[in-house]
């Protein structure tokens, strides 16, 4: 699809109407100034970042497959969590995955079941498990289960058959949908030993 030409002393607005500079504001060119000049700049930090992740991602794994090799062992791929620590200890490298995931029908057999749990339970103090399992299989603004709540469920030590098929039943529900990796660096504060994050998300800096 090509972009139409745009005569001389002409401008495209918004809706495509062609609009003579000399009746363009020139608070309407400033701004239209401004916003080309920050998304010119955005573009050249986005690429920035773009191979500052494919250089880390590839010198990592170099650097693993090297350490690796060390003990004659060849590795694979370039999956798994790891992280590197500079020598002085100061600063830290963490290459990571975060998969996505999401539950099968069986999750509904697993709530049926913990809903048996409920209503046999309903005498003595559960009052505050009924509201940890409700708040579990609560859905978010886009109206997907929160995966993390759910399976927290199977840290509860009950021992009751309905609970651990329902445990079960969850388990096997999990459905690994895709996954992201990234890399993140830290700096430790010298004040308090912990490692704060080198912000690379514009809102962080």
């Amino acid at each position: 699809m090509t972009t139409p030409s745009i005569p001389e002393g002409f401008r495209a607005d918004a809706r495509g109407r062609l609009v003579p500079e000399s009746a363009i504001k020139p608070i309407d060119k400033l701004r239209d100034e401004l916003v080309m000049t920050l998304v010119g700049n955005a573009r050249c930090v986005s690429e920035t970042l773009k191979g500052f992740k494919t250089a880390a991602f590839s010198e990592i794994a170099a650097f693993i497959q090297l350490s690796a090799e060390e003990y004659g062992v060849h590795l694979g791929g370039n999956k798994g969590n790891v992280s590197l620590l500079s020598f002085d200890g100061r600063y830290k490298v963490l290459r990571a995955q975060a998969e996505s995931i999401v539950f099968d029908e069986r999750l509904q057999a697993a709530k049926e079941l913990i809903d048996q749990c409920l209503r046999d339970w309903t005498e003595g103090a559960r009052a505050e498990l009924r509201t940890l399992i409700s708040d579990a299989f609560r859905v978010d603004q886009a109206g997907n289960i929160r995966t993390g709540s759910v399976l927290a469920l199977r840290r509860l030590d009950i021992t009751d058959e309905r609970w651990l098929r329902a445990m079960q039943a969850i388990s096997e529900a999990v459905q690994v949908v895709g996954s992201k990796s990234y890399v993140r660096v830290y700096e430790r504060n010298d004040a308090t030993g912990q490692y704060e994050p080198i912000s690379l998300d514009i809102a962080g800096v």
